[in-house]
Order: C-alpha cells, then sequence, then structure tokens
C-alpha cells in the first residue's frame, strides 16, 4: 500500500519510532490497526530490539525478524552463511522469483553490495563496495577544500568546476566500479541478468547499458516473500551444503 525511506538513528527510542511511523501512516490514511503482521530485516544489530519492542507495545505484534533458523527458500553457498546480511538474502529470493537466475543484483545502500544467484536461486557470495553517499561524505571530511555536494548527474565527464569535478567523479567513476565488478562477475557467471535496487540504482542505471533492470523495491518485496513463506509453514533452518 505505501512505502518510505526514514534515515537510521540507532539512538531512537521506541517511542520515537511508533512517532514517525504513525504520521507517515496517517499521511496515506492508514493507522496502526490496518497493519496485521510485521516481517523485519536490519543490518543494525541493535535497531532489531528497538524496533521490535516498538511493533509490540504499539501494535501487539511479534514481527518476523529475518536471521538465521527462519526458512528462505535460499539456499546459501557462502563459507559462512550467518555472514550474508538479511537485506540480501531478501533481495536473492525476490530476484529469483521475479526474474529467475543467474543474476547478479547491486543495491545501492549505504554499502553497494552485489550478490549472484545461480540458475536455482542458490546465493554464491559477491562483493561489497563503499556506497556512493559514503564515498562523497569522505571527500567532504578529508578533503579540507572540497565542498559537500549534491549527488546529481553531471552534462560533462570533464567538470570545469569544483562541484561538477566531484560530481563527474563520484558518478560517473561509480558507474566504471559498477561496469567492472559485472564483466568481471559475469565472466564467473555466464548468462546471468543484472538487477539493480536501492535509492540511487536510477541514477547509475541510466548512465550504463550493464544494468538490465531496475527494482527500487525488490528488498521490500523479497521481505514479503519471506514472511509469505513462513506465515503457514512454521520455521525452518536453511543450510549450506
Amino acid at each position: 500500500l505505501a512505502n518510505w525511506r526514514v534515515a537510521t538513528d540507532a539512538n531512537r527510542m521506541p517511542d520515537e519510532h511508533a512517532i514517525i511511523l504513525q504520521s507517515l501512516l496517517a499521511y496515506r490514511g492508514l493507522s496502526f490497526a490496518d497493519i496485521g503482521a510485521v516481517v523485519l530485516a536490519s543490518v543494525v544489530p541493535p535497531l532489531v530490539t528497538t524496533y521490535s519492542e516498538m511493533f509490540e507495545r504499539y501494535l501487539n505484534l511479534e514481527p518476523l525478524v529475518v536471521s538465521p533458523g527462519i526458512k528462505t527458500g535460499v539456499r546459501v553457498l557462502y563459507e559462512n552463511p550467518k555472514e550474508v546480511g538479511a537485506d540480501r538474502i531478501a533481495n536473492a529470493l525476490a530476484a529469483h522469483r521475479l526474474y529467475g537466475g543467474p543474476a547478479v543484483i547491486i543495491d545501492f545502500g549505504t554499502a553497494t553490495t552485489f550478490d549472484a544467484i545461480n540458475p536455482k536461486g542458490d546465493y554464491l557470495g559477491g562483493a561489497i563496495a563503499p556506497g556512493i553517499n559514503i564515498s562523497a561524505e569522505a571527500l567532504y571530511t578529508h578533503a579540507a577544500k572540497l565542498p559537500r555536494i549534491e549527488l546529481v548527474t553531471p552534462k560533462v565527464a570533464i567538470g570545469r568546476n569544483t562541484v561538477s569535478s566531484m560530481q563527474s567523479g563520484l558518478i560517473f567513476g561509480y558507474v566504471g566500479l559498477v561496469e567492472g565488478l559485472i564483466m568481471r562477475f559475469k565472466r564467473e557467471l555466464e548468462g546471468a541478468k543484472v538487477i539493480a535496487t536501492g535509492g540511487l540504482a536510477p541514477i547509475i542505471a541510466r548512465e550504463t547499458t550493464h544494468i538490465e533492470i531496475v527494482n527500487s523495491q525488490l528488498t521490500l518485496e523479497g521481505l514479503r516473500m519471506l514472511y509469505d513463506l513462513n506465515r503457514d509453514a512454521g520455521k525452518g533452518v536453511e543450510s549450506a551444503s
């Protein structure tokens, strides 16, 4: 029915999160009473407890937390399956069910993750790179004369001022990183389609032909699928072989 993006703040209390959620729901004509279930995936461990307390206190619902022990429908072939983030599992499940495999999934978040699944939907592994926003913030923080800039695509690669030069380096430079990793992944995973998600996916996808599909809600689709898998089936452990 609706989706939102809110900045992560590990210091917010459950009551503060409840106020934010209540306001967002009201904006769409919804309320806590309209929510029948919750599925939660977090790569910020303290937030699992905070959000769980909020849901139990204000919605009287215990969330399904994406963690080892739930049924995922994804066989994880990582050396240590517990190291794979909940968001990457959700992305792998949604990508395989919606688009098939093999596939490379790129999630443009705080970090940019590249994940590979085989034709059966098994999670093979991937790569992790600093996110674009982290890179931009690092330039601002560690280079005294460089300003904080808006991440928009410049008209040309050869910047004629500091802001456009930084935008070129960040956007076009990141396109080069993405294309380079895609080509390396495809050499190891022949025939893979490339799917992008995350808030900044459309910006990068516009600048390359290597990304075939953009689905900004891929992770949320995966969370819905994970909930459906566990709603009636009970919890089962997915292990690597």
